[in-house]
């Protein structure tokens, strides 16, 4: 009992050391520096651009994604790649009496058939497909300035567009949350978060319909005190928001009774950053299990979309965190995901 109240009363101080006096002045000093800051670094994305990788598959899943990028914070202007991958089965013999082998003089038909899906796959990619076409002239609607192009491959899905992402630099991949699999989970479990597991850059996964929405972004960022989770309040800070838009800083942690000081001190960087963007911003602390409480903190507040933070992919550390936290987020919020990682190349 004794250590629930403790927890309490730091918890209760937190949130009174970062709403009081001294973020106050801290934010009237910061405010000139940080301005300056972050108008560097919107200038660095008009002048290098934004590459930006958009999986479309023709579902309206796929269409929902397209709509949501006007109210992802993009930039006037930026490269886009309209992606689509026909999946590849190869055929199933569905009679089990079967031969097990084939006389000389049926080879080359069992061949055919086997090869048949390959090659029908490769034919179809080589006519464009009309929804990848019509996808491209909506974009090009919604940003002019844009240097779209689009292009058709057959294969895994997931693995094509990782690597399609690799080979293009892309700076995001943005897909929706269902596709063309039949089951809303599966094209989950597998595309979209194989997608989120292993490309080499960030990747936003589109739920809801918020972009039908005129009113101002409100955007959730969740943070845990680490270096990935400021980057991506540093990511979001560089994007072109309407005016008016919110920003509600999420801390969860499991322990906060040895860290008061730390995370007073993070918090008050995050929103100081956040204030020099022009955004709005609120922050909630609270001790648990991220994964309960990142979803349910972004449905109460009405949130737009929830940015995560990552590390480098492909390491232990990060396999351990996507397979539970970000999973997690991933499947149950209602909202919008973006989970932000830092390219090696571009912005620094």
């Amino acid at each position: 009992i004794t250590c629930q109240l403790l927890k309490g009363a730091v918890k209760a101080a937190v949130r009174e050391v970062v709403a009081g006096k001294v973020f106050a002045t801290a934010r009237n000093e910061g405010r000139q520096t940080d301005k300056v800051s972050s108008s560097h670094l919107r200038k660095n994305y008009e002048e290098i651009g934004m590459k930006i990788l958009i999986a479309h598959d023709g579902s309206p899943g796929a269409d929902e994604a397209l709509n949501d990028l006007k109210r992802a914070g993009m930039p006037r202007d930026a490269e886009a790649l309209l992606i689509n991958v026909k999946e590849l089965w190869l055929p199933h013999f569905a009679n089990k009496s079967e031969p097990k082998y084939v006389a000389a003089s049926g080879i080359s038909s069992a061949l055919q058939n086997v090869s048949s899906p390959i090659t029908r796959a490769k034919a179809a990619t080589a006519k464009p497909l009309k929804f990848l076409q019509l996808a491209a002239e909506h974009l090009h609607s919604m940003f002019p300035d844009w240097k779209t192009e689009t292009l058709e491959l057959a294969g895994s899905a997931a693995r094509q567009i990782v690597e399609q992402a690799k080979l293009w630099n892309a700076d995001i991949v943005v897909l929706g949350a269902n596709g063309n699999t039949g089951f809303k989970q599966s094209f989950l479990g597998s595309v979209a978060q194989k997608i989120a597991n292993e490309a080499d850059c960030s990747v936003r996964i589109v739920r809801g319909e918020s972009w039908k929405n005129s009113s101002p972004s409100r955007l959730l960022i969740a943070l845990d005190g680490t270096t990935s989770a400021m980057e991506t309040v540093e990511e979001v800070s560089r994007r072109m928001w309407s005016m008016g838009s919110e920003v509600r800083l999420v801390l969860v942690k499991d322990d906060l009774q040895n860290d008061s000081t730390s995370i007073c001190e993070y918090i008050e960087d995050a929103k100081k950053k956040m204030i020099a963007a022009d955004l709005s911003v609120t922050e909630l602390i609270e001790a648990g299990d991220p994964k309960q409480l990142i979803v349910s903190a972004a449905e109460e507040w009405g949130a737009d979309c929830i940015f995560l933070g990552a590390n480098e992919p492909g390491t232990f550390l990060e396999n351990l965190l996507l397979g539970s936290v970000s999973t997690a987020v991933v499947s149950r919020a209602h909202c919008t995901v973006e989970i932000v990682r830092k390219k090696v190349t571009g912005i620094t």
